[in-house]
């Protein structure tokens, strides 16, 4: 959902992820998008911020979303819309720690407690969880929802209602780089200035 090109950073269709697909299909927010597929058939139009017509509701196995919901402000209504548009899994790429892309929008970051509530609110279950931990990069949480998670245990290797997940919460997404000296020297200089704010209130 809102794929704008199929394709991803290494030069491989996201329609390859998917082998055993009967169909694919791609959707784009704006008509001025069409062509971005080349000879991709099945693209049609959505913007996940409006009511979902009918038809759509459950018309797909399963939905496909990559780095797009951190753009959208009103990201629970487009996250429902997610959900709405498939019969049971719903899988979501979204930032954890990503430098601002504000030329174009950009208004959110998630936690994996975040994603987790998110699919909870629309009847799913999280199923899968799991992120990057590099100092030296962004970091992008990876989680898979289902309306019916029990499917899932064995392919999964679910151990009853565990969920399989890379992440711990005892530790947290994002630990490598707040030990990164650049992070800490941030954080620093952020309490200072707020050490300062403060101090302009008495």
């Amino acid at each position: 959902m809102s794929g704008w090109q199929d394709l991803d950073k290494e030069g491989q269709r996201y329609k390859e992820y998917f082998p055993g697909a009967s169909e694919y299909w791609i959707s784009n927010f704006r008509s001025e998008a069409r062509g971005f597929q080349g000879d991709l058939e099945n693209e049609f139009f959505l913007d996940l911020v409006q009511d979902l017509d009918d038809p759509l509701a459950g018309k797909f196995d399963v939905v496909f979303n990559h780095t797009v919901l951190e753009h959208i402000f009103e990201v629970n209504k487009a996250f429902a819309n997610l959900c709405r548009l498939s019969r049971d899994v719903v899988i979501v790429v979204v930032p954890f720690l990503q430098e601002e892309h504000a030329d174009y929008g950009d208004y959110w970051r998630f936690t994996p407690q975040a994603v987790d509530k998110l699919f909870q609110a629309n009847g799913f279950e999280t199923v899968y969880v799991n992120y990057n931990d590099d100092r030296n990069a962004s970091i992008y949480l990876l989680a898979v929802g289902s309306r019916n998670p029990e499917r899932w245990q064995r392919i999964a290797g679910l151990d009853g209602n565990k969920k399989e997940t890379i992440y711990d919460p005892r530790v947290g997404a994002g630990m490598n780089v707040i030990q990164n000296p650049y992070a800490l020297k941030v954080q620093k200089k952020l309490a200072y200035e707020a050490k300062r704010l403060m101090s302009w209130l008495r």
